[in-house]
């Protein structure tokens, strides 16, 4: 009996992992989807500090608005209009698959490429007609 269990264990097939599988495009966005999810999730505990800093008063709204101005703020709120965007695209992808449609191997590098470039362009595009609608930066 302890025989027979032995040699089925030999048999068995070894799982691939990643040290075998060279890293594609979409398996490289398919974290970073997963990630800026994870970056979505803080953005939004930031949003939720402004918008209670908006209820209580003038003073706590000046002192989140202050900090929204610095550059480590801007780089933070650019993170998080990228994230949104980038997260965007990525679920508008995968409800194109989940339709059936785009797994050959040049549509799926396509898709998974043109979100990548669509939120990078879509952020800095939307960060510069935020700027110009706001009249340049203070």
């Amino acid at each position: 009996m302890a025989e027979a269990k032995a040699t089925h264990l030999k048999n068995r097939p070894l799982s691939p992992h990643l040290q075998i599988y060279k890293p594609m495009l979409t398996m490289m966005m398919s974290i970073v989807h997963r990630i800026t999810g994870g970056a979505l999730y803080v953005g939004t505990l930031l949003l939720v500090w402004w918008l209670v800093a908006a209820a209580t008063g003038p003073n706590a709204y000046a002192s989140v608005q202050w900090f929204m101005e610095t550059l480590i703020g801007r780089l933070i709120l650019f993170g998080y209009t990228w994230a949104l965007i980038h997260h965007l695209l990525g679920g508008i992808k995968h409800f194109v698959w989940d339709l059936g449609y785009g797994f050959g191997p040049a549509e799926r590098e396509w898709m998974t490429a043109a979100t990548l470039v669509g939120s990078i362009v879509c952020t800095i595009m939307l960060w510069i007609v935020g700027y110009l609608v706001m009249g340049g930066i203070r």
